[in-house]
């Protein structure tokens, strides 16, 4: 690998991601050839559908003033997939072109892929290598790998909180406790996000909508032409959501997440079937929902990066399950006292030693708060 490789992946990479409000849920991936030195062409995937970053370079190469792109390099963030799904094999584009060799960032982890595109690129004469730009590449599609290796989506687990820890007072007031900047920065991760998730006792005290609204008109973080609302997952073991939420009132496919019992109760109500998806679940020890079994089932949804936003209830339920994979906490410089709400139910948690470490990877300012970024560190034994 070569200074030049990490320079034109970096650009790759640059192009990638282009697609993170919009690929969904694909991956995110840019691709440019490189011919003598010379970019003769680059793209990135736009939107499920639509031909594949590789095609999008292939094509501009194709029609710049070199005209062609065999004995070129390809810089590719995710290997070239080698299966025929909504578009055709980019291994075979790549091998039709005459590319001469392919950089790779990393392995797909779509098991219809892992490694095949690769093999089948080596077997037809091209050079290639693999990990170039590997962490972050992994990095702008946690999700979609969380998805193929572990069956479950990635869950970002969003809350926002005082400097004293709490994210309401004892009423339930928590409107607002941050800035406008740091709410709108909370809609960059829902855009980037396939599915917002809350509870229902959120969405009761609350009426939330749980939309994208790119309010600033001025502000260029998404292109409008192609943004597209998260599918919306209310976690409600009772069935006890209201015909008038908002959520209701709002356009938009939601996820009713309920027990076996209340789904059977709810076919039978007035919900709008044609927005409301009934998630029939089993029920744990505690006679809760089974929240392992919630996130196995939404990897049937294509979901690759869930947005957790809900109470101290819901919030803790998923921290002691083991299913929060990253914590985003924007913290307002602000007192709110003693009585008010804490970020998590953590019933069984009595003694220093059951404490839940996190390590915290990131921290900036967001207007006037501060935006923590944190992962659990090991397991939490609950």
């Amino acid at each position: 690998m070569t200074a030049a490789d990490q320079r034109y992946m970096a650009e790759a990479l640059r192009l990638a991601r282009f697609g993170l409000y919009s690929a969904d849920p694909n991956p995110r991936v840019g691709c440019i050839i490189v011919r003598d030195n010379d970019v003769i062409g680059s793209g990135w995937h736009r939107q499920a559908g639509g031909p594949h970053a590789e095609i999008h370079a292939l094509q501009q190469a194709m029609t710049s003033g070199n005209g062609q792109a065999r004995g070129a390099t390809a810089y590719i963030t995710l290997e070239p997939c080698c299966h025929h799904g909504r578009t055709g094999p980019c291994t075979e584009a790549l091998i039709d072109a005459g590319i001469r060799r392919v950089v790779v960032a990393m392995q797909d982890p779509n098991p219809l892929v892992s490694g095949q595109g690769l093999k089948l690129l080596r077997e037809a004469g091209i050079e290639v290598n693999i990990g170039v730009g590997q962490a972050e590449a992994e990095s702008l599609n946690a999700g979609f790998a969380a998805r193929m290796r572990r069956g479950r989506p990635l869950l970002r687990c969003k809350l926002a909180m005082s400097l004293d820890g709490r994210t309401a007072m004892a009423s339930g007031e928590s409107h607002w406790i941050t800035s406008g900047v740091a709410r709108q920065d909370v809609q960059r991760l829902r855009a980037r996000s396939s599915a917002i998730m809350t509870g229902i006792g959120t969405v009761l005290r609350d009426d939330p909508q749980l939309t994208v609204r790119h309010e600033d008109p001025g502000n260029e973080w998404v292109d409008d032409a192609v943004l597209r609302q998260p599918l919306r997952i209310v976690v409600d073991t009772h069935a006890r959501l209201p015909h008038n939420a908002r959520l209701l009132q709002t356009p938009g496919k939601i996820v009713l997440a309920t027990s076996t019992a209340a789904a059977q109760t709810l076919a039978a109500q007035s919900l709008p079937s044609s927005q409301v998806s009934l998630l029939p679940l089993p029920l744990d020890q505690d006679q809760r929902l089974d929240l392992t079994a919630l996130m196995q089932a939404l990897a049937d949804y294509e979901l690759n990066e869930v947005m957790l936003e809900a109470g101290a209830t819901l919030s803790g339920a998923m921290l002691s399950a083991g299913m929060i994979d990253e914590l985003i906490i924007y913290m307002a410089p602000k007192l709110m006292g003693n009585n008010a709400r804490g970020l998590f139910d953590l019933p069984w948690l009595s003694n220093m030693s059951q404490c839940v470490e996190i390590e915290i990877s990131d921290i900036r300012a967001v207007g006037h708060d501060w935006r923590i970024t944190a992962h659990v560190a090991g397991k939490i034994e609950s």
